[in-house]
């Protein structure tokens, strides 16, 4: 049989949104390259519109996602992975000619982004005995700190590691029990894109994560300047953004993480997932102290 030629069926790219995929509100788009100058696709342009839509949709899903068990925040999160792990070759395919990696390196990323959901899956239900206990004080008193998630976090994802680098600063901020909304590598978005369709069908509730596109100095300073939004990761900002931001950010007290040189590759410690805790600390009367000690 004579094998007839057929159209290329190209992907289109959409945020990802409050569990959805959404165009860019402008309508607008950019041309996406690889390292070679090569088209790639077309993906959404956000704006500043696509960025409130977001924390929109953070805060609305901030109550159910902090107010879940820890445990089930870990098993969702390991779902992530699971997920991730059936559509390996795709993202293989898509780190590659992001970032310019051979086939061979780009499975590497994806393996560790693999991994590092499963990494801080584990994290969910052991965190609250990392940084909170019980404080020794005088009298009648319990005294327990425990951590509580931020809120609503924005982040400015690296801007090199497309994928790697993308699950490392999303997975610690939903993992606390906050929610996100992150600008995706504005050169290599579309591993970003793509994590949005894993999530959508990984259990994560829609509006957990936000995943938008488009140029960073664009999208970002409505985002930091924002009321509803808690705190900002600047990691794939540059010095003259990243200032800005934190001057945008002082304004209603936003915790700010710096950008700072990172290996993504390295062992990621817990200090992402810490960065965005808040310590409650409650006093508990343990009842009148006799002669015979507590009756409590």
């Amino acid at each position: 049989m004579k094998q007839t030629d057929r159209l290329s069926v190209f992907k289109t790219y959409k945020l990802f949104v409050g569990g959805k995929f959404p165009r860019s509100e402008s309508g607008r788009v950019y041309e996406v390259t690889d390292s070679k100058g090569k088209w790639l696709a077309n993906a959404p342009l956000s704006s500043r519109k696509d960025g409130r839509d977001a924390v929109v949709a953070a805060r609305k899903a901030f109550g159910g996602w902090s107010g879940a068990t820890a445990y089930n925040r870990g098993q969702i999160l390991y779902r992530v992975a699971e997920m991730l792990e059936g559509r390996r070759d795709q993202f293989v395919a898509e780190v590659a000619d992001a970032e310019g990696l051979s086939k061979s390196k780009a499975a590497a990323q994806v393996d560790a982004a693999i991994d590092r959901w499963v990494w801080y899956a584990g994290w969910t239900d052991k965190i609250a005995q990392v940084v909170g206990g019980t404080n020794p004080v005088a009298g009648p008193f319990f005294n327990v700190s425990s951590p509580e998630p931020t809120g609503v976090v924005a982040v400015v994802a690296p801007q090199e590691s497309s994928l790697l680098g993308l699950v490392s600063v999303i997975a610690p901020v939903i993992a606390a029990g906050n929610t996100v909304v992150v600008i995706a590598s504005e050169k290599s978005p579309l591993p970003a894109l793509s994590l949005g369709e894993v999530l959508a069908t990984s259990d994560v509730p829609g509006g957990v994560v936000n995943i938008l596109s488009g140029k960073a100095s664009e999208i970002s300073p409505s985002l930091a300047a924002h009321q509803d939004v808690n705190a900002i990761d600047l990691a794939g900002a540059d010095e003259e953004l990243a200032k800005a931001l934190e001057v945008a950010a002082a304004d209603n007290l936003k915790r700010v993480v710096r950008p700072q040189a990172v290996d993504w590759a390295a062992d990621p410690g817990t200090g992402r997932l810490t960065a965005f805790l808040e310590t409650k600390t409650v006093w508990h009367p343990t009842g009148s102290l006799g002669a015979g000690g507590s009756s409590y």
